[in-house]
């Protein structure tokens, strides 16, 4: 398989927060964030492997700052790290006040998919090629999230132990 840079399927998408979007005193309800980034972070695995995707784990989800009813919102997605099925995918959220301008960067998150065949196996997907320091530097640190998440695991296999290599 040729690798690819996560340059070919970043993608960025908008959401207009309406009414239905938000609480009564009109911030955005932390659930409909999740579901776009969700859905941003799945497009860019799936523009990837072109294969069927499945969400694995959503890592770390800061919410910074509230965004609000009509406001734009903008998710800006990209691949950190692929490894032989699995992609993590950082995923940054921005909020646009459209009367005064102002740009807010409201959340981020890093989630995990993994890249399914037609019988819903995990399947290899591209490797991932990396083209600049920054590409270089979110696969170092999604590297490092891959051990703890895999530390995490292990601990939870063992009862809360550590295993004695």
């Amino acid at each position: 398989m040729e690798p690819k840079s996560a340059k070919e399927s970043e993608v960025v998408m908008t959401h207009l927060v309406l009414p239905q979007d938000a609480n009564p005193a009109g911030n955005l309800h932390g659930g409909v964030i999740l579901k776009h980034i969700d859905t941003a972070g799945g497009v860019v695995c799936k523009k990837h492997s072109r294969s069927n995707i499945v969400t694995v784990s959503i890592d770390r989800m800061a919410f910074k700052l509230p965004a609000y009813m009509g406001e734009l919102l903008t998710f800006k997605a990209s691949l950190n790290y692929v490894g032989r099925s699995s992609m993590e995918v950082g995923v940054r959220v921005e909020a646009e006040n459209l009367t005064t301008g102002e740009i807010r960067h409201t959340n981020s998150a890093y989630l995990t998919y993994v890249a399914l065949d037609k019988n819903g196996k995990p399947t290899q997907v591209p490797p991932l090629r990396l083209e600049d320091d920054t590409a270089k530097r979110r696969h170092r640190e999604a590297e490092l999230r891959r051990e703890l998440r895999q530390k995490e695991r292990e601990l939870e296999q063992n009862g809360g132990k550590l295993c004695e290599e």
